[in-house]
């Protein structure tokens, strides 16, 4: 069992609440578990397992789920009384209505009241407008659905709860849950209000129930909870408990109203039904074990706020309680407008300015005859349409309710047996009244010391109560203590109808390269890069990843190898005014870019920080193929397309992705020039098509671009030809190639060759808090360009121009064998005081076949002035791994190879 061992009826740890709650108050874990501080985690094992808390599970979850997206005029959250005639008014006036309700049956309240509409029982007036409901072609009605989060611009989830009813759902194929994503154009909050219980002592006992769960037991489903009732009330409702248990047999010596007079209709019907009722009585605390064997109750104060006469026991198997309704007001709160104490309620109320129209029992107002019609006038009011009849409900003269929420022991609140406020997580008025005392005013404060609200009714039943116990216990009032806020979602959602239907491999497209089929043939491994699959490596039999990466790098820089780079972003700009766009949207100057040339841009945000790079070539005067990072494709084509719409309007330029229109070969190595040149007319020597130029030729009979641009520091060529002409580019290339041993490399070996020479990644050696300046690529910022480009004044800011800014370096461990971890913290001293301060982090880190020794770039706290300096990583072996701090670029730093 989650809790109770051995067994429920026979639990050893209930001796820890009865014999040792003295020595375990409230927020007692953060004290005495706080030393020694290394066993915190051994204690809180044992604190976690004791709390009895589930378990998720480990199997495939076998069942199927939904999502919807629906529009509608009127949508209404609650299915009772209020929702019901919100939704019938709204609806005869040609509105499309979506009604929904938590509960498997429309009705609310009424399911289990006795009350008469239109001189009939409650519950056949809802029959009747569940069925007119149902006819109208306009109207959506939504059972076992709760609304579970209200968010911007009238946007609210709605979890239907399918068929969590039906046992053999997963072999019938059925859904379980489905998520309704609502965008109204009105909401009407009819949610309700749920009945506050009372606060006395072991409240918590089996056989202790609110009022209307008592009659919610015997009028909808027959059944009497117990054999002798007493009823603890401060209002006239709870009367109405004890009405139903009389009539269903059962005997109910006392009902004990902590108000001081009460007359009406409530006393006579008492008289009638030969119960007794004693006012200004309270319920002080519930005798019995495990269950509920009687009562004390004493007379109190007008107030409520102490006993005034001897304690009197009454025997029984059953107490209800009923100190009042708190109006259902989570939704409301979603978008950060707090509650309103509203004193003629006795509780919170949604705030005037929360965007939703709250009706009924939501909105305070709970006398049935008054909630139809204001329900009625509201939703009339707010779809401008005139007024529908209000159906005929008998009003009764009701004694004002009494704001008590602690009914008070002759003993202190510290001294009194356990008054229980949250029954899930065992939260006290002593408790409370401690926390408040230790310092913690704030509500939200409170809430988290004492874990008040933390279950999974997240405070719905008793957060009032212990609101106001704060309040009392710190002088105030309700209103200045205030409520906790309430954020989505308001009742758990599975988090299968968060996702919807498993659509396996189809969640996101696969992007598959014209070379895939010789890929796959020649042994690639793949991995996911954005929505392609990319050669990772191309390992031999029996070669292990780290092998076939070293021989693939080693191949490289030796002779020639061959990357399938087609995945790269391609974005191909066209305009009169695209030279302007390309130097507003990119770091450094493009306005004297000549065609035939290439140049490697980077793009930043407006806060300065590295947003992606590339190299942009220049096919005409007015043309540009700009290049992204393979994942970045798409969120840069979105950016340019955002500030040409939104800020600059008038650049005529034009821009159109172009990335599956061609096939991307590059050959990298001293012996590139050698295999390429078999197969094309264009002279590839270094005089004549330099370094970052790129031409029109044919290759392997095919019309292309041939780019010389390097990402791994060698002599390189990137070919691009039409996609569907790749495969055979691809396979020309090999077999020109054999003679110098070309070796087809992945994507792994592309790191390795990169960092050797220091070039970086976007998204791995940045985080969205680096500038260009931070990286050491304050060449390719050009500050005194006439137009201002994107990042120049964020990058300008104090805070961009600290020298003690994380900057990238290159990191040579004192071990040459020794190969960090991406991501190690770096600390300067590694003999500090814990918790030590970090100075920054690995990004890239690498064994470099052809340096013969460990390689990593890294953000080091001022780092561009430490050259030289040893920097340490400690590790969570207790080692310590010392690193000097150097130059990114490890190997040929003068470019030689490339430029060659």
């Amino acid at each position: 069992p989650v809790a109770g061992w051995p067994s429920v009826d026979f639990d050893l740890k209930s001796l820890l609440g009865r014999f040792g709650g003295a020595m375990m108050p409230v927020g007692f874990y953060y004290k005495t578990f706080m030393w020694p501080q290394s066993f915190w985690m051994t204690y809180e094992k044992f604190i976690r397992k004791a709390a009895g808390l589930g378990r998720s599970p480990l199997e495939r979850d076998p069942d199927r789920y939904d999502t919807l997206n629906q529009h509608c005029d009127v949508l209404i959250i609650g299915g009772g009384p209020a929702g019901l005639q919100g939704a019938l008014t709204a609806s005869q006036n040609n509105q499309r209505v979506i009604l929904c309700d938590e509960q498997s049956e429309f009705g609310g309240c009424l399911l289990s009241s006795v009350e008469v509409i239109d001189q009939q029982p409650a519950t056949e007036w809802v029959e009747a407008a569940v069925q007119q409901l149902q006819a109208m072609p306009n109207v959506t009605l939504l059972p076992r659905a709760t609304a579970t989060g209200f968010h911007d611009h009238h946007f609210v989830t709605i979890h239907e709860r399918c068929n969590e009813h039906v046992a053999d759902r997963v072999d019938e194929g059925k859904v379980r849950a489905r998520m309704h994503r609502v965008r109204a154009q009105q909401i009407v909050l009819a949610t309700g209000a749920h009945e506050r219980p009372l606060v006395y002592g072991n409240n918590d006992l089996p056989g202790y129930m609110i009022a209307t769960a008592v009659s919610t037991y015997i009028n909808r489903y027959a059944v009497r909870p117990g054999r002798r009732l007493v009823v603890c009330t401060t209002n006239d409702s709870g009367y109405q408990a004890a009405f139903d248990w009389v009539r269903a047999g059962g005997e109910v010596p006392v009902v004990c109203d902590t108000r001081s007079v009460v007359k009406g209709a409530v006393i006579d019907q008492a008289k009638a039904l030969g119960i007794e009722v004693r006012c200004g009585y309270g319920v002080v605390n519930v005798k019995g074990r495990r269950h509920v064997q009687g009562v004390e109750i004493a007379p109190l104060s007008e107030d409520g706020s102490s006993v005034t006469g001897p304690v009197r026991q009454i025997s029984c198997d059953t107490v209800a309680s009923s100190g009042g309704f708190s109006p259902v007001v989570h939704l409301s709160a979603h978008l950060g407008h707090r509650p309103v104490w509203n004193e003629a309620v006795i509780g919170f109320t949604p705030h005037p300015d929360c965007g939703l129209i709250a009706v009924g029992s939501a909105a305070g107002v709970h006398e049935l005859s008054a909630l139809l019609e204001q329900t009625t006038a509201r939703v009339s009011d707010a779809l401008e349409v005139p007024r529908s009849g209000v159906p005929n409900v008998e009003v009764r003269d009701e004694n004002p309710p009494m704001a008590l929420f602690l009914v008070p022991h002759v003993a202190s609140v510290s001294r009194a047996p356990k008054q229980f406020v949250d029954y899930q997580n065992d939260v006290t008025a002593s408790g409370i009244e401690l926390a408040c005392r230790e310092g913690f005013e704030s509500i939200e404060h409170v809430k988290r010391y004492t874990a008040l609200g933390f279950g999974t009714d997240q405070g719905k039943l008793t957060n009032i109560n212990g609101v106001a116990l704060a309040a009392r216990a710190q002088g105030k009032s309700i209103a200045d203590t205030g409520t906790t806020m309430f954020r989505p979602n308001y009742t758990p959602v599975t988090f299968g109808a968060v996702v919807g239907r498993d659509v396996g491999s189809l969640f996101d497209p696969k992007r598959y390269t014209a070379m895939q089929p010789w890929h796959e043939d020649n042994g690639a491994v793949f991995e996911d890069v954005g929505q392609w699959k990319r050669p990772w490596y191309f390992p031999r039999t029996g070669e292990s990843m780290q092998a076939a990466v070293n021989r693939e790098a080693k191949a490289v820089r030796d002779s020639v190898g061959i990357l399938d780079a087609s995945t790269l972003g391609k974005i191909d700009v066209q305009g009169p005014d695209a030279r302007e766009f390309m130097g507003r949207i990119y770091t450094n100057a493009w306005a004297k870019l000549n065609v035939g040339k290439c140049r490697y841009g980077l793009m930043c945000g407006e806060d300065g920080m590295l947003f992606d790079d590339g190299v942009t070539s220049c096919l005409g005067e007015n043309h540009f193929l700009m290049t992204t990072t393979t994942g970045g494709a798409a969120r840069v084509y979105e950016w340019l397309e955002l500030w040409h719409q939104t800020e600059w309007p008038e650049l005529d330029v034009y821009f159109n992705t172009v990335t599956d229109h061609w096939a991307t070969c590059t050959v990298s190595g001293p012996n590139s020039r050698a295999t390429l040149q078999k197969l094309t007319d264009l002279d590839l020597s270094s005089e004549t098509f330099k370094f970052m130029d790129w031409r029109q030729a044919t290759v392997a009979g095919v019309p292309g671009r041939i780019f010389r641009i390097s990402f791994t520091g060698e002599s390189s060529f990137e070919i691009n030809v039409p996609a569907h002409y790749g495969l055979h580019v691809w396979e020309a290339l090999i077999q020109a190639g054999e003679e110098f041993g070309i070796t087809p490399y992945g994507t792994e070996t592309m790191h390795v060759l990169r960092a050797e020479k220091g070039f970086i990644i976007v998204g791995q050696d940045s985080d969205g808090s680096v500038t260009p300046i931070d990286l050491g690529m304050s060449w390719a910022v050009g500050m005194k360009k006439p137009f201002s480009f994107l990042g120049k004044r964020g990058m300008q800011r104090a805070d961009c121009v600290r020298e003690d800014r994380k900057q990238l370096v290159g990191l040579k461990t004192r071990d040459p064998q020794e190969v960090l971890e991406e991501g190690a913290q770096a600390v300067f001293d590694p003999k500090a005081v814990i918790p030590m301060p970090m100075v920054g982090h690995v990004t890239s880190s690498y064994w470099s076949p052809n340096c013969g020794h460990s390689i990593a770039l890294g953000l080091i706290a001022g780092g561009h002035s430490k050259m030289g300096e040893a920097v340490f990583f400690p590790q969570a072996d207790g080692r310590v791994i010392e690193a000097e701090i150097c130059s990114p670029i490890f190997f040929d730093p003068e470019g030689v190879r490339q430029n060659g």
